[in-house]
């Protein structure tokens, strides 16, 4: 049933060359492209591998300091 489908779809169909269309960048819903502009923040700020590596201890180690927290607690 769907060699049959198949043959009777047309040979010749147009397809869309998208390396011949423009990107509209006027337009609200294209946003520039290249490195580093689809992440939402800026990482060639300064001293931002500093606060990039506190961010990512801090939510490594939480766990375990609450851990300790709960079991040094009173009650």
């Amino acid at each position: 049933m769907l060699s049959r489908t198949a043959m009777r779809l047309p040979t010749t169909m147009a397809r869309r060359g998208f390396h011949t269309t423009r990107p509209q960048l006027s337009s609200p819903h294209h946003y520039p492209e290249g490195p580093r502009s689809n992440i939402p923040f800026n990482p060639l700020t300064r001293f931002f591998f500093v606060r990039y590596w506190a961010y990512m201890a801090t939510g490594f180690f939480m766990p375990f300091g609450i851990a300790v927290w709960q079991t040094y607690k009173n009650g």
